[in-house]
């Protein structure tokens, strides 16, 4: 386990401290102590007509939540736990490492607006795909780096497209993200829906999703949505 703003907004057990940020989130800490576990299980996942699912795993949920929300043709982003063992698992469980579970998000998106390929290069391009089961400080296996996919042709490009990045040397380091079948997801508790967009003042939002955001929409800014 491990300390991080973010753990400390949340009020998870800490072990070893990474960071030590004093944060005024009571509210916070009294929902994650009695919210139950995950809200809903999906082990099969099925896209609506003509839509297609990218489940992937990039550290903080919050920080891939809020990058893929802002994209052209992804119309639903929902926060949840990929890939362990245990059933309906709690935020402070997962956050354990003990449960298996990742950290990820489930994208719906329309294919004809922006392709499975271009999610993945977008994702590899907004997270550290090179650090083995961490992302900055937030550290453990529920912080790998993981696309769940969910068709051995998800699978495939996921594989062309990691080769890709690998040949264009974006990263000094290899590349660790971790290509598996999708076996299931529970949807977060409902505290971390839209995280990033109701809580934009809290310490590690404003600390390190928010500079990651910015980033995004400088690089990508003919592929996001019209803004209202």
């Amino acid at each position: 386990m491990r300390t991080t703003v973010r753990a400390a907004a949340m009020g998870v057990p800490i072990v070893c401290v990474v960071v030590a940020v004093a944060i005024g989130q009571a509210a916070h800490r009294s929902r994650a102590r009695t919210t139950g576990g995950a809200k809903h299980m999906t082990t099969k996942a099925t896209a609506p007509k003509g839509r297609e699912i990218a489940t992937l795993a990039g550290g903080c949920f919050w920080c891939v939540e809020a990058i893929f929300e802002e994209l052209r043709g992804v119309e639903e982003v929902r926060s949840g736990y990929a890939g362990g063992s245990v059933v309906r698992p709690t935020y402070q469980q997962v956050c354990t490492g003990a449960t298996g579970h990742a950290e990820a998000v489930r994208i719906v998106f329309d294919p004809r607006v922006i392709s499975y390929a271009d999610i993945l290069r977008i994702f590899l391009a907004s997270h550290d795909p090179t650090t083995l089961n961490r992302q900055g400080a937030d550290i453990g296996t529920q912080y790998r780096s993981a696309i769940f996919t969910h068709s051995d042709a998800q699978a495939a490009t996921a594989r062309e497209i990691i080769d890709e990045v690998t040949e264009a040397k974006l990263y000094a380091d290899p590349i660790v993200t971790e290509v598996t079948p999708f076996t299931n997801f529970y949807e977060a508790e409902g505290y971390h829906e839209d995280y990033f967009a109701r809580n934009p003042e809290q310490a590690y939002c404003r600390a390190v999703i928010a500079p990651k955001v910015a980033k995004f929409r400088e690089k990508y800014r003919a592929r996001l949505k019209a803004q209202p």
